[in-house]
């Protein structure tokens, strides 16, 4: 695959990271006003989940503790997020280095996280999380050491 394909697809996927946070945040902001226990439980209860199970009691716990400010601060983070991601996304796009700077750097934070997260054991989503973040922080890093070119 061709370096400059590579990185464009790179630029994608933080594009559409940014997009389903922008989502995410959309939907935080959506919940204000709103009674975000009743919907937490109502949710629960549609897949048939027993909320007395680990996971489904803890979405409940989390549910329980959102407050109208905390929606609110998770939609302004959100979209901090985003405009990261969009602006990594566009950097990339444009073959400009200070993107294919951030794309390293920002790939590799999460290495450390994923790493730990196996120690408990082996799933794929965390597994494939942390292969496509090596994958991508080798790629940046392989156009980062390539021969030097005209500032961008």
């Amino acid at each position: 695959m061709q370096i400059t394909s590579a990185v464009r697809g790179v630029a994608l996927f933080e594009a559409a990271k940014g997009l389903l946070v922008i989502l995410a945040g959309a939907g935080a902001l959506s919940l204000i006003h709103h009674d975000v226990q009743l919907y937490a439980e109502r949710l629960v209860g549609h897949f048939h989940l027993n909320p007395a199970h680990e996971v489904p009691r803890i979405f409940l716990e989390y549910a329980e503790k959102l407050t109208d400010v905390r929606l609110a601060k998770l939609a302004a983070f959100a979209t901090l997020y985003a405009a990261v991601r969009f602006t990594e996304a566009y950097g990339l796009w444009l073959k400009r280095r200070w993107a294919e700077w951030l794309a390293a750097l920002s790939g590799s934070i999460y290495i450390p996280f994923e790493i730990l997260k196996l120690r408990s054991g082996v799933e794929p989503l965390p597994l494939g999380a942390l292969v496509l973040n090596i994958a991508i922080v080798l790629l940046m890093i392989s156009v980062l050491l390539r021969a030097p070119q005209s500032p961008r």
